[in-house]
C-alpha cells in the first residue's frame, strides 16, 4: 500500500501531531468538531524528512498527491487555482514542537497578472488586488527566492517618499503598479530569472521553501538551544485564503 503524505484537514485529529505537526493537528481537530475552519490540507513531517533524505527534491508521487488534494480544495471552495474566481493559498510551516518565528510562511499564493485581474473584478476593488499582489511578490521573493527583504522595503520607502505618504496603505493604484514592476525587476536582477507566473510552480517552490526552513541557521540554533530533535521535520499546511469581500 502506498504511503500517504498529504491529509485533508478533515482526515486528521490532534492525536496525529507527530505526523501533521502541531498546527496541522490543531486545524484537523477544529475541522473534525465542526468549527468554521477555512479548508485545506497538510503535507506530513514524513514527507519533509523524505525530501532531505532524497536530496532535496519533491518526488513525483508527492506532487501528484498535492495536486489531487488541491482539486478537492477547488471543489470545496468553488474556486479555481490559477483561473477565474481565483483560489489563493497560504502555505505555512507546522513543526511538531512550537518554534515561533523560526520558519516560513507565504500568503496570497496563486497570484499572477491574470489572477490579479480576476481578483480585482470579483472584489470590485483593484487597489485591494494590487496590494495583495505586491505583498505576495515580496513574501515569495524573500522566503522562496532568498532575496533580502530590505531590497523590497527600500522600494516601498522610496515610493512612499515620492507620493508623500506615511504608510503603504495610502499608496494609490498607480504607485502599487509601479512597485509591482520594480519588484519583478528586482527578482530578475537578483536571480537572473523571471518571477514564476505558473501558479503550480509557485506552490511546489513554496512547499520546498517551507521544508528548507527546517534547516535554516536560526531554526537549527533554536532547536539546539531548546533541545528539540533534528529529525522531527516540519509539516506544511496549505489553506484557502479568506477575504472579507467574499
Amino acid at each position: 500500500m502506498a504511503s500517504q503524505y498529504v491529509y485533508p484537514f478533515e482526515q486528521g485529529d490532534r492525536s496525529m501531531k507527530s505526523l501533521l505537526g502541531g498546527k496541522g493537528a490543531n486545524l484537523a481537530e477544529m475541522a473534525s468538531i465542526g468549527l468554521p475552519v477555512p479548508p485545506g490540507f497538510t503535507i506530513t513531517t514524513e514527507a519533509c524528512n523524505l525530501y532531505f533524505k532524497e536530496g532535496e527534491s519533491l518526488r513525483p508521487e508527492l506532487k501528484n498527491e498535492i495536486m489531487e488534494n488541491l482539486k478537492l480544495l477547488e471543489q470545496r471552495t468553488g474556486r479555481c487555482f490559477g483561473g477565474e474566481s481565483p483560489l489563493l493559498l497560504s502555505v505555512r510551516s507546522g513543526s511538531v514542537v512550537s518554534m515561533p518565528g523560526m520558519m516560513d510562511t507565504i500568503l496570497n499564493l496563486g497570484l499572477n497578472p491574470t489572477t490579479v485581474n480576476h481578483l480585482a473584478n470579483e472584489a470590485g476593488d483593484r487597489h485591494f488586488a494590487l496590494d495583495c499582489y505586491r505583498r505576495f511578490l515580496q513574501m515569495f521573493g524573500n522566503v522562496v527566492l532568498n532575496i533580502g527583504n530590505h531590497h523590497f522595503e527600500n522600494i516601498l520607502t522610496e515610493m512612499r517618499h515620492k507620493k508623500q505618504v506615511d504608510t503603504d496603505s495610502e499608496l494609490d493604484e498607480n504607485a502599487l503598479e509601479q512597485i509591482i514592476e520594480d519588484f519583478l525587476e528586482l527578482v530578475r536582477r537578483e536571480t537572473g530569472q523571471e518571477f514564476p507566473l505558473d501558479v503550480r510552480k509557485q506552490l511546489f517552490l513554496a512547499v520546498e521553501a517551507v521544508f528548507k526552513s527546517w534547516n535554516t541557521d536560526r531554526a537549527v540554533f533554536y532547536r539546539r538551544t531548546n533541545r528539540i530533535p533534528d529529525d522531527l521535520g516540519t509539516a506544511v499546511n496549505i489553506q484557502a485564503m479568506v477575504f472579507g469581500y467574499f
